[in-house]
């Protein structure tokens, strides 16, 4: 179980670095660490389990902030519709298009791996399209995937594809962005929970 104490924070080395790619078919172990860290975000979600193990809640988690040097990244959010959960764990990701158009979180970005207050804001593009091998966490199987995300999806995926290159948040963030447009979040109806794990716009971690 990955627990807070897995997660290296800023000024650790190996945030710094670029990640090699991960060799193909996957070992036992890189299942297995694929595994955990989808765990983490799942668990980091449930108030329960966040609460017993103090875990700050998080909705991507790339394999260097745990120390593991290799391109893996677990995302596992609902988009700003809430409506729609998104689980993936990816395996060597890379975006190979994207919109001109750039967009940002409205209360800037947080992360895992950061401990203290950020000001400011992270330019991100609108959409990303993204080639990846996807392993299904139930079977192990690894499979070949294009994936296209938008909006709040699209920033999360660009914060974690920046750590697996040896890129913090903290180096892209500005005072403004008056040409790019905030994510926009669904009004959460009345009596809905507004903890930060169930909605994004609360500076989500990854």
């Amino acid at each position: 179980m990955i627990t807070m104490k897995d997660i290296i924070r800023e000024g650790h080395p190996t945030l710094r670095k670029k990640a090699p790619s991960v060799t193909l078919p996957l070992s036992d172990e890189d299942r297995a660490t694929m595994r955990a860290m989808r765990q983490f975000l799942i668990d980091s979600q449930d108030p329960e389990k966040a609460e017993t193990y103090a875990l700050r809640p998080g909705v991507g988690l790339a394999a260097p902030q745990i120390n593991v040097s290799k391109r893996m990244i677990a995302i596992h959010t609902e988009d700003e519709s809430f409506e729609t959960l998104h689980d993936y764990c990816l395996i060597n990701p890379r975006i190979v298009r994207h919109s001109l158009a750039t967009i940002y979180m409205p209360g800037g970005e947080g992360c895992l791996s950061v401990d203290r207050e950020v000001e400011g804001l992270v330019p991100r593009h609108q959409h990303v399209t993204i080639q990846t091998q996807r392993m299904n966490p139930d079977t192990g199987v690894v499979t070949d995937e294009t994936i296209k995300l938008r909006g709040f999806l699209s920033i999360v995926i660009q914060h974690e594809i920046d750590h697996l290159d040896g890129i913090m948040f903290t180096d892209k963030t500005v005072a403004s962005l008056p040409e790019a447009m905030p994510v926009q979040f669904k009004q959460l109806e009345e009596g809905s929970s507004d903890d930060t794990n169930q909605n994004p716009k609360e500076d989500p971690p990854a």
